[in-house]
């Protein structure tokens, strides 16, 4: 019996040489499945804190961080892992369509400004941003800006005679 129990005391000690921050190491790369985007570390629901004892259980019966992360997204999906592993759907909507919507939005956000700044060829010389109604000639075409001031003045000029 003696020899037997020396036998069980290293064991059950073993369960308990897990520290709190042992288990904090694991737990602040898992979410808590109650509360949205909540790392189950920092989390005091009594979910956060059932999960957190089944971190201690599984790193007293000698699993690697790999498995514990492996076991929380088998049982509760890649959702509860701050770092989903990249395999799959989740390589497609979690790394690589961000960094394509984020390049694209680029491309057009630069495309769309080098139009407006571009002035175009055939509206060089003519008044594009006025105040007034554009004034067309009898052959239907803008008059320059220069052509424009100079009818106004004369116009205003007359007035005062």
């Amino acid at each position: 019996m003696l020899l037997t129990t020396a036998v069980a005391l290293p064991a059950l000690a073993q369960d308990n040489n897990v520290t709190d921050d042992e288990v904090n190491e694991i737990a602040r790369d898992v979410y808590c499945p109650v509360c949205e985007s909540t790392p189950l570390d920092v989390c005091q629901t009594q979910a956060c804190a059932d999960w957190r004892e089944l971190i201690r259980t599984k790193l007293a019966e000698g699993q690697s961080k790999q498995e514990i992360f492996d076991y929380f997204g088998r049982q509760y999906g890649d959702g509860v892992l701050a770092n989903p592993p990249r395999r799959g759907i989740s390589l497609v909507m979690l790394w690589i369509l961000p960094v394509v919507v984020i390049l694209l939005g680029a491309l057009l956000f630069s495309v769309a400004m080098r139009r407006l700044s571009a002035v175009p060829a055939s509206a060089e010389g003519t008044a594009v941003f006025t105040d007034a109604p554009a004034v067309q000639t009898k052959q239907n075409t803008p008059l320059a800006a220069d052509d424009y001031l100079t009818r106004i003045e004369d116009e205003l000029g007359k007035k005062d005679e």
